[in-house]
């Protein structure tokens, strides 16, 4: 039989899907054909695999090879595909014997090392959700997969650590030691921020005071106007030190958006606290809402979610002062 599967996981924004990932290995001209939609990166995944493979010590067979990505009417976009459809592909060619049931994130590198992909907690919670416990990623996103409570989680550094616990022949791997580039020596985003400004520290400002505390208690937007240095901002900085923590769920919640706008760096822990984003008063609209095809970057108003986005100097027509705006999200 030259047919194999493996599983991965498809994300549209926070929205992940389950993916089959089916290798067809034929007789005819040698190819390497990749079916389901798939985008700009995923495209070029058939030359990494290639190449990852020839440096793992299994290289892909010379023969007609067919990848089908199903469900093939849903787009599919970026490089987090790679280990699942070579795992396929070597399967069909019966060089090694994937566990089933396993889902596969992890982007190739040409030497064959695994590399961190950004988006892996939603990712790995739409495996969990679909029953699906069992994940396989690189190393630097298993602290980030282990965040998701039922999941499973093995990381591995090299494409032949993978292999060799797939069946592989030992004698046959090779395991090229990676050179530390910049792209991977970045250190991990963390949930840990500076700590939040109390609001103990401002002396009178009474209304300004109570209006923060009435926002905070019933989740209300909030607009300061006056002068500039009547404090608007001060207070406006300390309105995430009035709100509670946030709870198992909505931790996660928000560290799932925070995975997105994380670019593959490694998560270390849930965001715990509220966020606060305060973007500059001359950001782009797309810095604000976010932006991108398919997997989009967050903006600003997204990394606010369960938390508070500052528009600091915000002009409203008809008032001739400079506005602070506080909105709760």
């Amino acid at each position: 039989m030259s047919l194999a599967r493996t599983l991965g996981i498809g994300l549209t924004g926070l929205n992940g899907q389950l993916i089959e990932v089916e290798a067809d290995v034929g007789n005819g001209i040698p190819a390497f054909i990749l079916l389901g939609l798939p985008d700009a990166a995923l495209n070029e995944s058939r030359e990494r695999i290639r190449s990852a493979a020839r440096n793992s010590g299994i290289p892909l067979p010379n023969r007609r090879l067919t990848v089908n990505l199903t469900p093939a009417t849903l787009h599919k976009r970026g490089s987090g595909f790679d280990l699942a459809i070579l795992l396929a592909a070597l399967a069909a060619d019966r060089s090694i014997t994937p566990a089933p049931g396993v889902v596969y994130v992890a982007e190739l590198g040409l030497d064959g090392s695994l590399r961190p992909i950004s988006g892996v907690l939603p990712a790995v919670m739409a495996a969990v959700r679909d029953g699906y416990p069992n994940v396989v990623v690189a190393a630097q996103n298993q602290s980030e997969a282990e965040l998701v409570a039922g999941a499973s989680v093995r990381s591995y550094a090299h494409l032949s650590q993978v292999l060799a616990d797939c069946g592989a022949n030992p004698l046959e791997l090779q395991y090229r030691a990676r050179h530390d580039s910049p792209a991977r020596t970045t250190a991990g985003w963390s949930a840990t921020r500076s700590p939040a400004l109390d609001l103990s520290e401002v002396v009178g400002q009474t209304q300004g005071r109570y209006a923060l505390e009435v926002a905070a208690v019933g989740g209300h937007h909030l607009l300061f106007t006056g002068p500039p240095g009547a404090g608007k901002t001060m207070l406006a900085q300390r309105l995430p030190g009035l709100l509670p923590d946030l709870d198992d769920a909505q931790a996660l919640e928000t560290t799932a958006v925070h995975s997105l706008a994380a670019g593959g760096r490694p998560i270390t822990s849930l965001l715990r606290r509220p966020p606060f984003e305060s973007p500059h008063h001359s950001a782009s609209m797309v810095a604000l809402i976010g932006g991108g095809s398919g997997v989009p970057r967050p903006g600003a108003a997204s990394r606010a979610h369960r938390g508070v986005l500052f528009l600091d100097e915000a002009r409203i027509r008809q008032t001739p002062f400079n506005v602070s705006t506080v909105e709760k999200t």
